[in-house]
C-alpha cells in the first residue's frame, strides 16, 4: 500500500511541475528594446576618460542633432568590429557620437582608440558597469541613439553592422 502512496504522490509532483512548466511558457516578460523607446535618457553622472571631469546627461546633448551612446570596451572583439561603422559615422555633422567605455583599464581604452582611432566627441568611463545597466545595456557594445529633446529612438544590442549602419544613416537624413 505504501509504495502505491509514493508512486501517486511522484506521479503528482512530477504532473504538477509539468503544469508550472507549461503556465510559465505562456508568461511572456522577455526584455525588448521597444519597450525604451520614446523614453527620455535617465540621469546620470560619469568622469570623462581624459580630463576626469564629471559629466551628466546634459552635457552629451547639442541642438539639432542625433546623439549616438556606444557602449564599448577595449576587450570586447564586436567593439573592434563595429568600429569602421562607428568611424565612417563620425563624418556627420548631424550626428553627436558619445562613447560610453565599459569596465575597462583608462591605459586600454586609450590604446584601443590609439590603434583603431577615436570616433567620439565624448568619451564617458563606467568603471564598474552601473551606468549601462540602468541604460538598459546587458552587454557591450550596445548603442542607444537619441533625438534632440533626449528621447530614445533605437535600440542596437551588439555591434553595429553593414544593416544597422544603414538604418542610422537613415535616421540622420
Amino acid at each position: 500500500m505504501s509504495s502505491k502512496i509514493k508512486f501517486i504522490s511522484i506521479f503528482c509532483f512530477f504532473i504538477f511541475c509539468f503544469f508550472i512548466f507549461f503556465l510559465s511558457l505562456k508568461d511572456s516578460k522577455k526584455y525588448t528594446p521597444k519597450a525604451l523607446i520614446n523614453k527620455k535618457i535617465i540621469n546620470f553622472e560619469m568622469k570623462q576618460l581624459e580630463s576626469n571631469e564629471i559629466i551628466t546627461e546634459n552635457d552629451i546633448f547639442e541642438i539639432n542633432k542625433i546623439t549616438l551612446l556606444n557602449i564599448w570596451s577595449s576587450w570586447c572583439l564586436p567593439c573592434r568590429d563595429e568600429h569602421k561603422y562607428l568611424t565612417e559615422l563620425k563624418m556627420n555633422n548631424k550626428l553627436n557620437m558619445v562613447g560610453i567605455n565599459y569596465k575597462d583599464k583608462k591605459k586600454n581604452a586609450q590604446n584601443f582608440l590609439n590603434e583603431f582611432g577615436n570616433p567620439y566627441k565624448l568619451i564617458l568611463v563606467d568603471e564598474d558597469g552601473k551606468n549601462s545597466i540602468n541604460f538598459g545595456a546587458y552587454g557591450v557594445p550596445e548603442t542607444f541613439i537619441y533625438n534632440s529633446e533626449k528621447k530614445l529612438i533605437k535600440k542596437i544590442i551588439g555591434p553595429i553592422d553593414l544593416k544597422s549602419f544603414n538604418e542610422i544613416k537613415n535616421i540622420l537624413k
